[in-house]
């Protein structure tokens, strides 16, 4: 399986939209991009690898593999980007403003029933980060 997530830079956060064969699933909020810096800026476009994760923090969620100098990107609810994640993606209802979001558990749960079905058929699913065509 294939996720596409295109971005939007904006100034105090990142917002996106996650697509499953050109349809929208949910849209996404991150920090803004500061040069990959550790727990103050999103993660660089690219291709990662998902995989399945559950901690009593999370609950279930998913974690990017191979993120280039960034370890435990996670995609895990949070509805303000700034105030709840570091460096990581939380998917979102709806988009309320720079990194900000609401419903950010309900779209978290949406793509836990679309993708935990994947993995646990022994598939692999990917993310495609990549910047928002104008």
């Amino acid at each position: 399986m294939e996720l596409e997530l295109n971005r939007e830079y904006l100034p105090k956060g990142t917002n996106g939209e996650l697509l499953l064969n050109g349809d929208k699933l949910c849209s996404t909020i991150e920090l803004p991009w500061k040069n990959n810096q550790r727990q103050v800026s999103c993660i660089p476009e690219g291709r990662y690898e998902l995989k399945k994760r559950y901690t009593p923090r999370f609950g279930k969620h998913f974690i990017l593999l191979n993120v280039p100098n960034r370890s435990y990107i996670l995609l895990h609810a949070a509805n303000d980007a700034l105030k709840e994640i570091k460096g990581c993606i939380a998917p979102v209802t709806k988009v309320t403003g720079e990194g900000k979001g609401i419903f950010a558990r309900a779209a978290l749960a949406k793509l836990v029933s679309i993708m935990y079905p994947v993995f646990d058929k022994g598939e692999s699913i990917f993310l495609n980060i990549q910047c928002k065509k104008q």
